[in-house]
Formats: C-alpha cells, structure tokens, sequence
C-alpha cells in the first residue's frame, strides 16, 4: 500500500516551470541568442545565465545595463518569443526526466502541487497543457499574479498562500539561482533541480539539497511507500 504521510513534514510540492518540469530552458537559450543576434547584439553566457528565471522588467535592466539603453527591448523580446514559438511548433515540448511520475505519486498520495513561474500565467497555463500535466496541479501562479517576481519571495508566498499550506511544510523545486533566492526566501525547503546553470556556494548554500533530476527527488523525498 503506498504511503499517504509524506517525509520531512512534506505537505506540498511547488515547482518551477521552465528547466524543471519542462525541457525548455535549451530551446529558450537558442531563441535568445538569435533574437539578439538578428538585432545585432551579441548575446553572452553571463547574461543568459543572469536572466534565467527573472520576470520581465527585471530582464530589461539586465539587458540594458549590458547593452546600453539603445537596446530596442520591446523587439527583442517579441522576437525572442517568435523564435521560441516557432521551435516549440517545429520540436514539442518534452518533460524533464522524472517530471511525470513524480506528479503522479503526488496525486496518488494526496498530496497538492502547484507551479510557480515567471512565464505570463496564459502562456503557462497554455504549455502545461500542451504538455499534459495541467491537470495535476491544483495551483498556478504566474508572472501576473503577484507584484514581485523571483527572486523575491513574493511568487512562492502566494502559492502557499493559496494552497493552504504553511511555507515551511512546501518543497520547492527549481533549477535557476533566482529560482532558490525566492523559494528560499519563503521559508520553504528549497531543492536545486540544475538544469543550464550550475549552483555557485552561495545559491548551494541556501538549498536543502541539489539533486540531478526529478527521479533522484521522489526517491529522496517519497521513496517512503510501505509494502
């Protein structure tokens, strides 16, 4: 019989969305770097690896503080989002490793997930569902559903907030440094999934733990099922 009380006090599971649950972090690397390229800006690793994860006007102060404030960003960012469009079209969008059966026991357990992201909440909703695990997730918060965006805690908080469940008692899973920031900013027990972006010491030492793919996670965490 599987177990129905989850490990550390584990109440609710909050995930990121890109890098995490969906392998979509390469296929927004390529449309980022081409946006900038048919602009004519060369697009580095730093930045790339700068804005992962961040909200939108924080993107913009990224890209302006390296390119100066001539960078047409509005452009980029409707290019950007074509590239990632026509990709999408051309190659789908595939789980990351794990993603399903985890979310799978959780709803076998009982236990409610959510996903907090800093994709626009239509477009989130619009991609979960095209990857099939929309409806294994009580809650969805996006960009627009809070004032602040990671690395804030703000996003988090909020899908706390409106799971029910105390911050502490939440995993949360993420794959980007701004990602840990906010998760361990709320007080929840913040897991690096890494997916482009290796941990510094500073981001490792605000997580709980890092481990290699959602798999390693379920049988960190949930690994627990009696016979």
């Amino acid at each position: 019989m599987i177990a129905t009380t989850p490990r550390y006090g584990i109440a609710a599971v909050v995930f990121d969305m890109d890098g995490t649950l969906l392998d979509t972090e390469p296929l927004y690397r390529e449309a980022i770097f081409a946006a900038c390229a048919e602009l004519g800006y060369e697009m580095t690793e730093a930045l790339h690896a700068a804005q992962v994860g961040v909200p939108n006007d924080m993107a913009r102060a990224l890209f302006l503080a390296e390119f100066g404030t001539a960078f047409p960003f509005d452009r980029y960012h409707r290019r950007m989002h074509e590239n990632m469009g026509d990709i999408e079209a051309e190659r789908g969008i595939s789980h990351k490793r794990g993603a399903r059966d985890l979310l799978l026991l959780l709803r076998a357990r009982g236990i409610p997930a959510a996903v907090v992201t800093s994709t626009a909440r239509p477009m989130a909703l619009k991609r979960l569902d095209r990857a099939g695990l929309i409806d294994l997730f009580e809650v969805v918060i996006g960009r627009d559903d809070t004032v602040l965006g990671k690395p804030h805690p703000e996003p988090f908080l909020t899908a706390a907030e409106r799971l029910g469940v105390a911050p502490g008692a939440c995993l949360a899973l993420e794959d980007s440094p701004n990602g840990i920031r906010a998760a361990s900013g709320a007080g929840m027990i913040a897991v690096m999934v890494p997916d482009l972006i290796a941990p510094t010491p500073e981001v490792a030492a605000m997580c709980s733990a890092i481990h290699p793919d959602l798999d390693a996670v379920r049988l960190a965490y949930f690994a627990d099922a009696a016979a």
